[in-house]
């Protein structure tokens, strides 16, 4: 009975350690459920019920003993990269290549594993979509160099700030308001010229793109009180940019 009862534990930190990585990550919820409840069932408990909101998730398994978890999320960020291992670790595990401990080491691997991608090269990507962005909306070619510079500034800004003070709000906030003094700057000085333009197409890496589309998806799928999360943190994200514009706007 007693290892029944470890052998349960060990399965619900599996599951656990799955459900956040995902959720942290960005995955939608009806995601991260069914990864969850894939993972206990290769192991061989099929009774199991979630329930999951952007700050938390409660995870709970029938047999042999009843046994309830709750984690909590604090952090949230977009990276696919993790969401595609785990959910290839839940594959492997449904195949039997995987036993529980194995899996849980992955899963703690995959958990310290830090961006693919270092912080200039994100920068220079978010420069790089700017300046797409301005075409794309119809700017000139003269104005290209102009919205990188504002793109790429606001961007690096946003992310220095949110390691310096992990408030989310003010680093979109102050991420916008160096866009919009890049923008103005640039085109007083005669380095660009259709400066909304500018400022419209360097705003777009920091929209929340993903969270707007993971919001509908949740709601879609009944998934009420995260899908309404979601969409309530993506309404602050586009307020704090809007924000930081406004607000650098209004002193020129």
């Amino acid at each position: 009975m007693e290892d029944s009862l470890q052998k349960e534990r060990e399965i619900m930190k599996v599951c656990l350690l799955a459900g956040q990585i995902m959720l942290q990550s960005g995955a939608e919820t009806y995601r991260v459920e069914d990864t969850m409840m894939r993972i206990a069932s290769s192991y061989g408990i099929d009774h199991t019920h979630s329930y999951m909101t952007p700050t938390g998730i409660i995870f709970s398994l029938e047999d042999p003993q009843p046994m309830t978890r709750l984690n909590r999320i604090t952090e949230r960020t977009t990276n696919l990269h993790k969401i595609d291992q785990v959910n290839s670790l839940s594959r492997r595990i449904s195949t039997g290549e995987l036993s529980i401990d194995e899996a849980y080491q992955e899963l703690q691997e995959i958990d310290r594993t830090q961006a693919i991608y270092p912080l200039w090269l994100n920068v220079l990507m978010a420069a790089v979509a700017s300046g797409c962005f301005l075409i794309m909306f119809r700017g000139t070619w003269s104005d290209f160099i102009p919205a990188m510079l504002a793109g790429g500034i606001g961007y690096y800004c946003s992310v220095l700030l949110h390691r310096l003070v992990p408030v989310k709000f003010f680093a979109e906030f102050s991420g916008a308001l160096m866009i919009g003094l890049s923008s103005i700057f640039f085109v007083k000085y005669g380095f660009g010229q259709a400066r909304d333009i500018i400022i419209i197409s360097s705003v777009m890496p920091l929209v929340p793109g993903l969270l707007i589309t993971n919001a509908i998806r949740d709601l879609m799928a009944g998934h009420l009180v995260s899908g309404l999360s979601k969409g309530a943190e993506a309404f602050i994200t586009s307020f704090a940019i809007g924000a930081g514009i406004a607000f650098m706007l209004s002193f020129q």
